[in-house]
């Protein structure tokens, strides 16, 4: 179970706290859904989970241990927004031994079928794939890691209609082994496979019914 505690973030170039006081709790093997517009501070939220940020102030657990900056390197595996941009290896499987040149070939087969893409040649580069399939392989080089809790901001972000529905699939199905924790804008097709929704609104986060969820954006489509 992983635990936020009155978790702020408070820099001392702006005026007020990008995060205030925020208070989650979220269990193993579900799909959490942060929902917020632009400079609501989702993306701060995801990188302090990853240990990529330090909080101003709160507490974070992992099944009752509280964590650090450290341990939360270990907890989390996040996947940018437009994770694509950040590969820079020639091949797929230089991408995937970034940081673990040991990794069995195994391991390597295991993570890419997780995420479906163990047809490909291990010697195609990353940057000729499809957007999808870069997606995909950003999530493959996290689930390299082991990671307990993966962190995904956007991951439908510019992506057709077809490719953000094999995506949600994909998705849906790696929360069967994998805590998934997504933050976006508009929940649209990651609402049916959430399983607890929060809003993030001037650094304030409310949990909200997934069912409200999908009214309001009905609403808001007939309007």
């Amino acid at each position: 179970m992983l635990y936020l505690r009155n978790l702020s973030y408070h820099p001392t170039a702006t005026p007020q706290a990008i995060l205030k006081s925020i208070d989650l709790e979220f269990a193993p093997q579900q799909l959490g859904l942060i929902i917020g517009p632009s400079g609501s501070g989702k993306t701060t939220l995801l990188e302090i989970l990853s240990g990529l940020a330090q909080r101003t102030s709160g507490e974070i657990y992992w099944r009752e241990q509280l964590l650090g900056a450290e341990h939360l390197q270990q907890l989390g595996g996040l996947v940018f927004q437009f994770p694509e941009r950040h590969f820079c290896c020639g091949t797929i499987l230089e991408e995937l031994r970034l940081g673990h040149p040991e990794l069995s070939s195994e391991r390597v087969k295991e993570a890419l079928t997780e995420v479906g893409l163990n047809h490909l040649s291990l010697n195609a580069a990353p940057q000729a794939l499809s957007g999808g399939q870069q997606r995909r392989l950003a999530l493959a080089v996290q689930l390299i890691r082991q990671p307990h809790l993966l962190l995904l901001d956007e991951p439908t972000a510019g992506l057709d209609w077809s490719m953000k529905r094999q995506l949600v699939t994909l998705l849906g199905k790696l929360k069967n082994h994998w805590s998934l924790l997504i933050v976006t804008h508009d929940a649209g097709d990651l609402l049916e496979i959430a399983d607890k929704c929060w809003t993030l609104n001037h650094g304030q986060l409310n949990e909200v019914e997934r069912d409200r969820v999908a009214i309001s954006r009905q609403l808001s489509a007939v309007s």
